[in-house]
């Protein structure tokens, strides 16, 4: 069931995650409401970052070789709004390193077509201003991001695409094995979930909000932020993203491992495009932009 040069003990510490973050979303949504709210929503908010996290891992290929097994351990979407089908295949069309941050052909790319910027309304453009700065895209960028995201799903499903809409399908039974858990099972009021989804998402939002940038050379797209803190176990050591983007297969625990044992070679790789850690991230672009909205560098074709 493993695939092969993995084995069993390199997925466990997967397996022991995957089943610590389930315990403490249904501790949080439950038990812990009794005790104190704010801290059941604390903890359940932190256990659907985690899982989104872990919803990565799946989609790159761990803990089993069986893509149906792996998704079956992330089928519940504790973060409400995210289709996991969708979440999978628009991933794994970002990682086509030669079309990073391009506002067309990468699905998550941030930057718009200039002449698209250029057309849009002035309240649009303080609205993805605004989402431009760390605090902004905490804040509303979840928001942002899943009207845009959702829109261009449906607008794709109106065109035909069968694949979209049947990552919106399998979302409708997701979904509804946590509602029905929010109504049978757990104590925690509805609105508080909710926060604490919507919260969850904003942390997410720290990690990929400097990911990528526009830079004229794909290899000096994608960041490294040496964290080794809360954050970065948060993010399974994603903030490592250049490892990632170079060994896409290889799990969480072992990034760290190597990026700090051969550091010259991927910052080399990367143009040096590195921040020490998320205190730095947020200390220098908190309350501003780290980029234009209109991408810098977009050539009309």
């Amino acid at each position: 069931m493993f695939e092969r040069g993995k084995g069993l003990v390199a997925e466990l510490p997967t397996l022991a995650l995957l089943g610590l973050v389930y315990l403490a979303w249904g501790v949080g949504t439950t038990v812990l409401v009794g005790w104190n709210l704010p801290l059941a929503m604390v903890v359940t908010g932190l256990a659907i970052v985690l899982h989104s996290s872990l919803c990565h891992e799946v989609i790159h290929g761990h803990p089993f070789r069986w893509r149906v097994v792996n998704e079956a351990l992330v089928f519940p979407a504790v973060a409400l709004c995210v289709p996991y089908l969708r979440f999978r295949d628009s991933h794994l069309a970002h990682h086509r390193d030669a079309i990073l941050t391009d506002p067309y052909d990468d699905p998550e790319s941030n930057y718009l077509d200039p002449m698209v910027w250029a057309r849009l309304r002035p309240w649009m453009r303080a609205v993805l201003r605004a989402n431009n700065t760390l605090l902004g895209r905490m804040v509303i960028g979840p928001l942002v991001g899943m009207m845009t995201f959702t829109a261009a799903d449906m607008r794709a499903i109106w065109a035909g695409d069968r694949a979209v809409l049947r990552g919106w399908l399998w979302h409708i039974p997701a979904l509804g094995g946590v509602v029905w858990w929010l109504g049978a099972v757990a104590v925690m009021p509805v609105w508080a979930y909710v926060a604490a989804a919507y919260g969850a998402l904003g942390v997410l939002k720290i990690r990929t909000f400097l990911e990528h940038q526009a830079h004229e050379r794909a290899r000096g797209r994608t960041a490294i932020v040496e964290d080794r803190g809360p954050l970065a176990f948060l993010f399974l050591h994603n903030n490592l993203h250049v490892v990632h983007h170079m060994h896409p297969k290889v799990p969480w625990h072992r990034l760290p491992g190597l990026y700090f044992g051969n550091r010259e070679r991927y910052l080399s790789r990367n143009d040096g495009y590195m921040y020490r850690s998320y205190a730095q991230v947020i200390g220098r672009y908190l309350w501003r932009a780290k980029d234009p909205v209109p991408h810098p560098l977009w050539r009309r074709r």
